[in-house]
């Protein structure tokens, strides 16, 4: 008893041995506690970002998927009168025949909430199903109608996969045929995208707990250096352990940086192969019809099948050179003359580009717009025009910047013929519209076709030469 006494009586070493350990095990233990919270809060973060990222790509993925079923039949849907029946069977045998990987598969639901597509769970076709829900209470179907009535929209339920028969989420992409009074969809489980973001915050919080482990090790190593070697000791420890903290944190930020490098490369390699499979798709498709005898089907399907070939290598142009440095460097300019040039080469079509010298006075949202618009109107003439000239030309007068895009296509189609199209004209406009400016189409169809784009930016867009002040010149 004596002895349990004396070894629990330190000394005045031992006490000032201890009084100098009190503030390492505090600061290390504020440290440990610092960096646990500040690894855990930054890994939370980059999941939250890879789970937006895994989304959008999902409702890229079913965005796509639902144009380019709506191509695939428009040439019908265009041309039937509200109560063609012939016409709707066409497009039902059409979407019953667009199925995808295990699960995925397009539905079709009237106003009236009665399927009439389910390719993968036939037992709900010709069934109304008004007022269904799923296990979490979600209205299902009558969402569906209420989105396709808006025009279109995103909608999450669980649902039952057809390849386990095990409930899982699902994201469903819904668009309406106004004159049918459809709503035509399709949906991709995103249980995959919550299983990587749990196995990601699994390995988060192993990782947190290492790096708790091995500061308090290091802690506890200091600890018994400093009671065997007194204060001297004790600070070159404190040093030491500074410096392993500081690599310890340098290897978290390379982690991170390594993650980001990982899942940028694997979404381009994810949204190239999607486009892929939705080729292979209409390709099945086309095949299916052709062994139904609907010839008149066969010429859509093939020009989408060509279509999305191009889209293919145009999404990996767009993600090597998604924003050009001679935009930045030298102004918009140079930067149209590259991508007339690029445009030429890529295409045969005879280009030409005129300017002036512009001083790279535009600002930056005026130069990005133009660009993006000069970016659009070159591939819509890639894709549709049938032209064999064109010419691009930009400039600044008394009233703004204009610039001006023409062609000798085949013009565009009437406005009532343009069923599905549009999409980069609405761009464009709303591009130049939120910069105040105006923009006109003029196009004609005949011997004298064509068509010519003008972006008009107005005069507050143009930066005041330099050394110089008040409006430019």
């Amino acid at each position: 008893m004596a002895n349990f006494r004396m070894i629990f009586r330190p000394n005045y070493a031992q006490k000032l041995s201890i009084l100098a350990t009190l503030p390492l095990v505090v600061a290390v233990a504020a440290i440990a506690l610092l960096i646990a919270f500040e690894s855990r809060s930054s890994a939370e973060r980059e999941i939250q970002a890879l789970q937006q990222q895994l989304l959008a790509a999902k409702k890229a993925e079913l965005r796509n998927y639902v144009t380019q079923a709506r191509n695939g039949f428009s040439f019908i849907y265009g041309r039937a009168a509200p109560d063609d029946e012939e016409a709707k069977q066409q497009v039902t045998q059409i979407l019953s025949s667009m199925i995808y990987g295990t699960d995925g598969f397009f539905f079709v639901y009237d106003y009236d909430g009665t399927n009439l597509v389910s390719p993968r769970q036939t037992e709900f076709i010709t069934r109304n199903w008004t007022g269904l829900k799923d296990s979490q209470g979600t209205p299902v179907v009558d969402e569906f109608i209420r989105l396709a009535r808006q025009g279109a929209g995103w909608h999450s339920f669980m649902w039952q996969k057809p390849s386990t028969g095990e409930e899982a989420r699902m994201i469903a992409y819904v668009v309406g045929l106004q004159d049918w009074q459809w709503a035509v969809g399709t949906g991709v489980f995103i249980d995959d995208v919550l299983a990587t973001v749990a196995t990601a915050r699994a390995e988060v919080e192993s990782r947190v707990q290492r790096t708790f482990f091995y500061t308090g090790a290091i802690a506890l190593a200091a600890l018994i250096i400093v009671f065997a070697s007194g204060m001297v000791l004790n600070i070159r420890e404190r040093r030491l352990a500074d410096v392993k903290l500081k690599e310890l944190t340098q290897r978290v930020f390379d982690t991170q940086e390594e993650e980001r490098g990982r899942v940028a490369r694997e979404l381009h390699d994810g949204i190239s192969q999607i486009l892929v499979g939705v080729r292979y798709t209409l390709d099945t498709a086309s095949r299916q019809l052709k062994r139904g005898e609907l010839q008149r089907a066969l010429p859509p399907l093939d020009k989408g099948i060509e279509n999305l070939a191009t889209a293919i290598t145009e999404v990996r142009r767009i993600s090597r050179d998604l924003r050009p440095g001679v935009l930045d460097d030298l102004g918009l300019g140079p930067a149209l003359q590259a991508l007339t040039d690029d445009f030429a080469q890529r295409t045969g079509i005879t280009s030409n580009f005129s300017t002036v010298v512009f001083r790279n006075r535009l600002d930056a949202e005026a130069k990005i717009a133009l660009y993006r618009i000069a970016q659009e109107a070159l591939m819509n003439i890639e894709r549709h025009a049938d032209a064999t000239e064109m010419s691009m030309d930009l400039r600044g007068h008394a009233k703004g910047a204009t610039l001006r895009i023409s062609d000798n296509g085949t013009g565009l189609p009437p406005e009532q013929d343009r069923s599905g199209a549009g999409i980069g004209l609405r761009n464009m406009q709303e591009r130049i519209e939120q910069l105040d400016g105006t923009l006109r189409i003029l196009s004609s169809r005949g011997t004298q076709s064509g068509t010519m784009i003008e972006a008009i930016l107005p005069l507050s867009h143009l930066l005041a030469p330099a050394g110089t002040r008040g409006k430019p010149e």
